[in-house]
């Protein structure tokens, strides 16, 4: 398996989420766990900063780089591809945790889903080109997901 270097960060979520729901949040994203979940979504060794933020964060970064005025669940920055893997990967919580209650899903679980596809962003993959390159992209999650143990998260 890919090595992985990771900084896991955590924004200022205060001003989005109680101190009962960071908590929440926290504890969904154990270092243990993300490093895993990212690791099976590698193919080779990675450099990666993972930062967990709020609203408004998520929606200034989403308006200053994609042009879009609003938060979205995962914001890939990437770097490098080769030799090594290096990217940001920002993950607004308020956003999945809205996603993961209305799909009935466990929050660590949606967020594994967002990191094994924004991993996937980081290393070149992309689902917005064509219609071939979102189903590759979509197969590979649910393989992915599937070696983790998690459910299908298309369905």
């Amino acid at each position: 398996m890919p090595a992985l270097s990771l900084s896991l960060q955590f924004g200022h979520l205060h001003d989005d989420l109680s101190t009962a729901q960071q908590a929440r949040h926290r504890a969904a994203l154990r270092r243990h766990s993300v490093q895993r979940w990212l690791r099976h979504a590698l193919l080779r060794d990675a450099q990666l900063t993972v930062r967990v933020v709020g609203d408004s964060e998520g929606q200034a970064l989403n308006q200053g780089y994609r042009s879009r005025g609003y938060a979205t669940n995962v914001l890939t920055f990437a770097y490098t591809t080769q030799p090594l893997v290096t990217a940001d990967l920002v993950l607004c919580a308020p956003v999945v945790a809205r996603e993961a209650k209305e799909q009935g899903r466990p929050l660590a679980a949606h967020y594994a889903h967002l990191l094994v596809h924004g991993a996937l962003h980081a290393q070149g993959y992309d689902h917005e080109t064509n219609e071939a390159d979102a189903q590759e992209m979509e197969a590979l999650e649910v393989r992915i997901l599937a070696a983790l143990g998690l459910p299908n998260p298309y369905r």
